[in-house]
C-alpha cells in the first residue's frame, strides 16, 4: 500500500510516519503543504492519503477535493487536532479520521477499515462508488454520488442536496460535470444537474419548462427551456 502523508506541521507528519511503518505501511512519501501534495498526486498513484485538516495555504478539506479530482479511487483520511470534526460528521465507512495525537491503536483501526473496502472492491474496482467531500458549517460529509439528488450554482461554490441535508463544494458546475459524466446526471438549467434515478416526476410548465420532483423529497427544480428541450430527448432515446 502506498500513502501519502500531507501536514503543516513537521513533528506531526514524522509522528504519523513512524506510526504507519510499525503498522507495516513502509511506502510513504511526505508533504508538509498542500502545493507539494498535489504535485506528488499528480506524478505518483496513491492507495491513500492522511491530510491534516487545518492548513494555512489550503484546508485538507480543499486539498482531499483536488486529489479525488486527480484519482477518484485514492482514499482519504483526514488529521485533525479539533475535536468537532467527529465520526458523526463523515458519511460513509469507505474514509476515516484520527484524532490527533495520533496513536498507534487508531492507525491500526483505519487500515484495517481500508483493508476490508479494497478486499469488498468497494472503491478500488468499483468506478460507481465515488465520493464526493462537501461541508456544512463545521461538518465534513463524504456523499456517494448515487446519493445526490441535485446540484445547484452557488457562486463560486456548488450546492449538492442528499435526502438528509445540503452541503457546499468549491468547485464550479462544468467540474460537477466532468465529475459526473460516467453516471445518470443531467443538466437541465446553467444552475442545475439532477440525478435522473432520483426524479420522481416532471410536469411542463410556461414557456414549455420542467417542473422536477424527486423522491422522498418535497424540493422541486425548474429547468431552463433549453435545458427541457434536451432533457425530453435524452428522455426519449433512454426510452427506445
Amino acid at each position: 500500500m502506498k500513502a501519502l502523508i500531507v501536514d503543516d506541521e513537521k513533528l506531526a507528519l514524522n509522528r504519523l510516519q513512524r506510526i504507519l511503518k510499525e503498522e507495516g505501511i513502509s511506502d510513504i512519501i511526505q508533504c508538509n503543504n498542500p502545493i507539494d501534495a498535489i504535485k506528488e498526486v499528480s506524478k505518483t498513484k496513491f492507495d491513500v492519503a492522511f491530510l491534516d485538516i487545518s492548513m494555512p495555504t489550503m484546508t485538507g478539506l480543499e486539498l482531499a477535493n483536488t486529489i479525488i479530482n486527480i484519482n477518484p479511487n485514492i482514499f482519504i483520511i483526514f488529521q485533525t487536532a479539533f475535536a468537532e470534526y467527529a465520526l458523526e460528521a463523515f458519511q460513509s465507512g469507505g474514509l476515516d479520521y484520527l484524532l490527533k495525537p495520533i496513536s498507534n491503536e487508531s492507525i491500526k483501526k483505519s487500515l484495517e477499515k481500508l483493508e476490508k473496502y479494497i478486499k469488498n472492491n468497494s472503491l478500488k474496482e468499483n468506478n460507481t462508488s465515488k465520493k464526493i467531500i462537501a461541508k456544512r458549517g463545521s461538518k465534513i460529509y463524504m456523499i456517494d454520488l448515487d446519493d445526490i439528488y441535485y446540484i445547484k450554482a452557488d457562486l463560486d461554490e456548488v450546492i449538492i442536496k442528499i435526502k438528509e441535508t445540503d452541503a457546499y463544494v468549491r468547485k464550479k458546475m462544468q467540474d460537477m460535470q466532468e465529475l459526473l459524466k460516467d453516471k445518470n446526471f443531467f443538466r437541465v438549467h446553467r444552475s442545475y444537474i439532477v440525478n435522473v434515478d432520483k426524479i420522481k416526476s416532471m410536469q411542463s410548465i410556461e414557456q414549455s419548462k420542467l417542473e422536477i420532483s424527486f423522491v422522498n423529497i418535497d424540493d422541486v427544480v425548474t429547468s431552463s427551456k433549453d435545458g427541457a428541450k434536451e432533457f425530453r430527448e435524452f428522455i426519449e432515446k433512454r426510452s427506445v
